[in-house]
């Protein structure tokens, strides 16, 4: 059936692709894929749908809604997301909503996957007469016997037309295959370049003829192959009854026509037996072959070699290899996931019902799958807190600092990060008359020389344990304008002697309170 690439939704039932296809009493399992475009390697199918019913009939209407299955061949997690191949390959499984974030079928909540198609199945016609089955109906028939298929519409998008009108008359008077007809006006055409099409439609239609009494049939179907490979022998054909009248009167009409067919009429004077039986299967699981023959009873007049076959060969299907050791239970439904946030696993199981002694079972007995949960939550951290600074006052009441940085936000709500600044009131001594100024000028020319003293100190004594420093960098900015924040400032290896001991040399760091003042 033609694909719909890239994906589009039809209108309606009609509008969407179909195709016909035949079933009967040793194949009516229907199985079908088709992928999904643009995706990773994502897919929507059925896998031996049984159209078969428990009263021996057929079925006259299946719907499914599917959800998409992942071929396990391409490891992208959205519409189109860039080729990235699974290696090695998966299996194929279907997907779920806990399978990625970014997925556009995610639910942190792990509901049910949205459905994205649905496939109609329905029963056109029926070949041979059936008990307990309703007759198709008339439209069921016309549908039937439409030769020729429907081309999607490919009218073009700039193209404006009115609605169809209705459909004409059957051009058929009796009760016979017919056509009719509708029409549509072409109200713009937005780009002269372009023609527009499809002004006129038929359809195949039954004539007005058909009453309750009429025993409906379908066309013949093909020749079946000659009786015989070479000679005169014999061919059949069938058709079907495709509506019985309402009256309960019997089909008088027939159903089979023979005729006679000559094939390879050079060997007629060879004379050969009927074909034997076909031998066992040279396989007693999955493929393998089979073969018959026949004699040759009379050999051409002539003494020409006879042409006729007197071998054949063909498949023979055998139940599958290690089918019969391998009897097992269900899969169970899918354990809880291995954690309660984020990534984890989750497993199912069956179990092997069949004794061992019928042979090894390599199927396997477990399964584990990927399952997302959402994110853990990541709580706030902080750095260790600074030395407590000198009191801002030399004499009197005044206050000290001590400063932290966040090293970490806290994210998927974790707890959210404290203060970063903590102060406590600092008394020296009181205060005399002016002498608060002076004080305050001694003790910062003080803080300085002591500074720079103890920065002369570590560098120098930097020196001794076999390692040549680099002089103390720039303090950085400050963290903050006010309220307090820190500084820090670095100093880095320049020479290692052989005698330097590695726990001793190596670079250092400083940090140091700043922009005290409050907000």
């Amino acid at each position: 059936m033609k694909a719909q690439w890239p994906a589009w939704q039809p209108l309606n039932v009609r509008a969407a692709p179909s195709a016909e296809f035949s079933v009967d009493r040793s194949r009516h399992l229907m199985s079908f894929l088709t992928m999904m475009g643009p995706s990773p390697d994502w897919n929507v199918g059925l896998s031996a749908e049984d159209l078969c019913t428990k009263e021996c009939g057929w079925a006259q209407r299946v719907v499914q809604d599917l959800i998409p299955w992942d071929a396990g061949t391409d490891s992208g997690v959205s519409y189109e997301a860039p080729n990235n191949p699974t290696s090695p390959l998966d299996k194929i499984r279907p997907l779920t909503s806990l399978d990625h974030p970014q997925s556009p079928f995610y639910d942190p909540e792990g509901g049910a996957i949205t459905s994205v198609a649905r496939v109609i199945v329905e029963r056109i016609a029926r070949k041979g007469e059936q008990c307990n089955i309703v007759p198709d109906n008339v439209d069921d028939i016309v549908a039937d016997i439409a030769q020729e298929e429907k081309e999607e519409d490919d009218t073009p998008e700039t193209c404006i037309y009115s609605n169809w009108s209705p459909w004409s008359a059957c051009s058929s008077a009796t009760c016979e295959k017919g056509k009719r007809m509708r029409q549509r006006m072409l109200k713009a055409q937005l780009d002269l370049s372009v023609p527009c099409p499809h002004t006129q439609d038929f359809e195949p239609c039954m004539g007005p003829g058909c009453n309750a009494s009429t025993c409906m049939m379908s066309e013949w179907i093909t020749w079946s192959p000659c009786s015989v490979s070479c000679g005169t022998g014999t061919r059949s054909r069938e058709r079907y009854v495709k509506q019985f009248p309402d009256d309960g009167s019997v089909c008088t009409l027939p159903t089979q026509e023979n005729e006679n067919c000559v094939v390879n009429e050079d060997c007629c004077n060879c004379l050969v037996t009927e074909w034997g039986e076909w031998d066992v299967c040279s396989a007693t699981c999955g493929l393998g072959m089979k073969r018959r023959e026949r004699m040759v009873k009379m050999p051409p007049a002539d003494g020409s070699i006879c042409g006729a076959e007197v071998l054949e060969v063909e498949k023979c299907m055998m139940p599958e290899c290690h089918t019969i050791p391998c009897l097992l239970t269900p899969w169970s439904e899918w354990s809880d996931c291995s954690v309660t946030c984020g990534k984890g696993l989750r497993t199912r199981q069956r179990m092997l019902k069949s004794p061992v002694e019928l042979g090894e079972c390599t199927e396997e007995l477990e399964q584990v799958e990927k399952c997302m949960l959402p994110e853990c939550p990541i709580d706030c951290i902080m750095s260790d807190w600074t030395e407590w600074s000198e009191c801002n006052k030399s004499c009197g009441k005044g206050h000290t600092i001590r400063t932290r940085i966040v090293t970490m936000e806290p994210q998927f709500g974790g707890d959210s990060c404290t203060e970063t600044i903590q102060r406590k009131k600092c008394k020296i001594r009181k205060c005399s008359r002016g002498q608060a100024n002076s004080d305050e000028k001694r003790r910062r020319k003080e803080q300085r020389e002591k500074q720079r003293s103890k920065q002369g100190r570590v560098e120098s004594a930097s020196e001794h344990p076999g390692c040549r420093m680099r002089p103390w960098s720039s303090w950085t900015e400050c963290t903050k304008l006010c309220g307090g924040g820190i500084q820090e400032r670095l100093m880095t290896v320049k020479q290692k002697f052989k005698t330097a001991q590695l726990s001793s040399c190596k670079d250092r760091k400083e940090i140091r309170a700043c922009n005290v003042q409050p907000c």
